[in-house]
């Protein structure tokens, strides 16, 4: 008897003992970054400033991988049905995890249960700008400005649902704006199309419209997030005029629902390693990004209330999509 206990306990040991560098051992191998936007835009230059620091950490390359199209429907879909063992990562906004259920009547992944949350990664503001032109300088003038003509001023988007759409919806409706959406194929053709003068503002991140606000070709006239940004400092938010205004573009990191817990835990560890590196800090900051971390169990809890306030701002506006 005392050696048949014997035996078993050290068989338990011996199978504690294994387990635990297999549960260290992760990443043994190269990690895809999916990001749901084509390359050059503000979660795809989130995913290679962390991408790099992780590879850096974990000593295994953290690749991007960029599948854009239809608001990341197909690059949600595809992590949510990966193997769930840290090797298929999504880099969402809340485009995948607020605006597409509200916008869509079916899409093909739950944003809450088909996904493990790692880490909230940072949040960018959008901002209110229009052409010179205009001759305007500030919120209550525009807002004369399109009393006195309905109709005939307009804005561009990436798209109808985008999340400068919903926002700029939410600017317009609780002051009574009649002010023209104009939708383009992706945010990067609206700035070309501003600047040519064929729409009259837009609402954008820093990084696509800063350069041409130095130049004189656009003006800001107030920041979509509840206080001012750093990328702008002395720009007031919008919440200045409208009481409770506050929407920003956070983006995180999410593995596939049924990855093990070690893994989601060890990776949200290097996340809020990763933004607190010098070199994140000012990657991010001449995008007009804020970098931010959060626990697993606090980015779910920012995805479930995130869910209610969109899919009110996606009503009030209007927008439709068809699956």
């Amino acid at each position: 008897m005392w050696r048949r206990c014997a035996s078993v306990v050290a068989g338990f040991v011996v199978a504690l003992a294994c387990a635990q560098p297999l549960a260290q051992e992760y990443p043994a191998k190269p990690v895809r970054l999916i990001v749901p936007y084509a390359p050059g835009g503000s979660p795809d230059v989130f995913a290679r400033v962390i991408g790099t620091r992780l590879s850096e950490s974990l000593g295994q390359p953290f690749v991007v991988e960029n599948r854009a199209g239809a608001g990341g429907i197909a690059a949600a879909e595809h992590v949510a049905k990966s193997e769930p063992d840290g090797y298929t990562l999504l880099v969402p906004d809340v485009a995948q995890l607020a605006i597409n259920p509200a916008l869509f009547a079916r899409i093909p992944y739950d944003p809450v249960k088909d996904f493990a949350p790692i880490s909230l990664i940072g949040s960018i503001p959008l901002f209110l700008v229009v052409r010179p032109a205009l001759q305007v300088n500030t919120v209550p003038e525009l807002v004369k400005l399109a009393q006195s003509k309905p109709g005939q001023l307009s804005y561009g988007t990436g798209g109808i649902g985008s999340l400068a759409h919903i926002l700029m919806e939410s600017f317009k409706r609780p002051l009574g704006l009649d002010i023209l959406h104009v939708p383009f194929k992706g945010s990067g053709a609206s700035t070309p199309a501003f600047l040519a003068g064929h729409v009259d503002m837009l609402m954008t991140a820093f990084a696509a419209i800063g350069p041409h606000v130095a130049a004189g070709n656009a003006k800001v006239l107030a920041v979509s997030s509840a206080t001012r940004s750093p990328a702008a400092p002395d720009v007031p938010p919008i919440a200045d005029f409208i009481p409770g205004y506050d929407f920003t573009a956070e983006i995180g990191l999410l593995a596939p629902a049924g990855t093990p817990p070690h893994i989601v835990n060890k990776l949200s560890a290097e996340v809020a390693k990763a933004v607190r590196h010098p070199d994140t800090i000012q990657r991010f900051s001449a995008i007009g990004a804020v970098p931010m971390s959060t626990t697993p169990e606090a980015y779910a809890e920012n995805i479930k209330r995130q869910l209610p306030r969109f899919e009110k701002a996606v009503k009030e506006s209007g927008a439709q999509a068809s699956n």
